[in-house]
């Protein structure tokens, strides 16, 4: 199993892997009448993080999925960022996760058994470390390995954060630095130097627990977690769903460690290219460099925060206590001509 290099195996990597932003609202549009089910009080309508439905008693019980192909070669590892980003959904929306069911595709005439074990073992132990069991799943003989779950939580009505709720004057926080699809690609190439994935894969396995706590602060206005899109991908969908605009100071942006390296490489995803097709003529006029960190697929990525001015210093009070050091990478403003600008 030490020889077992799981990227070699699979076309895309990790959230990279998502169709584009475009190219799923064409599949999601439908000729069906909508019906109404007043209980539900987050569906697809806003491309959040997960479904929310009104239990009637102050709390919503939160439903979401997520899953793709390796992006690290370790199966044990590729387990593990899996499943913290599918229980990330839950903490995108200020909710605790309550369990989990795999999703699981193995192309068993080309990989062992006991390495899909190692993958879920990886999903179990993240499981674990959020508090809540691997319940049970489902699993396919598939082209290429496959891994994901799907989370069941529980959150407060009163503490539910959106993503359509912004308001404009307000500060914008990101919580792990950007850069993550850059790198897996470059070790995906072969580029990659010793320790340099460390960092990513080291973000990719923390969990977003410091949601829950979050979402109670009244001063987050909306929460959402950085994946497959980029940061100007989810952030236009903040935009969008508030009715609002943004500004990004690209240099307070954080990154991980050698990303501008590895782009002089050309270590730029696939998944880069889409978003950027997908939403950048919403976006105003941006550098080669900006365009490919900002809109860098990102798996496992951290929560973007809106949030009042006059509640910042309670937020940064919370995150240090978190062992965060955050600064606002930009602000919302009135509906412009640019749903984002970069600065």
């Amino acid at each position: 199993m030490k020889d077992i290099k799981l990227t070699q195996y699979s076309h895309g990597a990790g959230c990279g892997c998502k169709i584009s932003p475009q190219l799923l609202d064409t599949i999601l549009k439908s000729s069906r009448t909508k019906l109404p089910y007043p209980e539900l009080l987050v569906g697809n309508d806003s491309k959040d993080d997960a479904a929310a439905f009104d239990l009637g008693n102050g709390t919503s019980v939160l439903s979401t999925t997520d899953f793709f192909m390796p992006i690290v070669d370790d199966p044990f590892t590729f387990g593990r960022i899996a499943a913290t980003n599918a229980i990330s959904d839950i903490y995108a929306m200020g909710g605790k996760p309550l369990m989990a069911i795999a999703i699981f595709g193995w192309p068993i005439d080309k990989l062992d058994a006991e390495v899909g074990s190692r993958v879920i073992d990886g999903g179990r132990s993240v499981c674990e470390e959020a508090g809540i069991p691997l319940a049970g799943g489902h699993s396919i003989d598939s082209p290429e390995p496959i891994f994901g779950l799907a989370v069941t939580g529980l959150a407060e009505n009163k503490n539910l954060k959106r993503n359509d709720t912004a308001e404009a004057e307000c500060e914008i926080f990101l919580t792990k630095p950007l850069g993550i699809g850059i790198l897996t690609t470059a070790q995906k190439q072969g580029k990659i130097a010793d320790g340099d994935i460390d960092a990513a894969v080291e973000a990719m396995c923390t969990l977003n627990k410091i949601g829950q706590e979050i979402s109670q602060l009244e001063g987050v206005t909306a929460l959402t977690d950085v994946t497959g899109f980029g940061l100007l991908g989810h952030l236009s969908e903040i935009c969008e769903g508030s009715n609002i605009s943004a500004v990004i100071e690209y240099k307070k942006v954080p990154t991980l460690k050698n990303v501008k390296k590895y782009l002089e490489m050309g270590c730029v995803p696939g998944g880069t290219r889409r978003n950027f097709a997908s939403y950048g003529n919403k976006i105003g006029p941006m550098t080669p460099e900006q365009q490919d960190i900002l809109c860098d697929a990102q798996t496992s990525g951290g929560l973007l925060c809106v949030v009042k001015k006059e509640s910042v210093p309670a937020f940064l009070e919370l995150t240090r206590k978190n062992g965060l050091d955050l600064e606002a990478i930009g602000e919302t403003i009135k509906h412009s001509e640019h749903l984002i600008e970069v600065r």
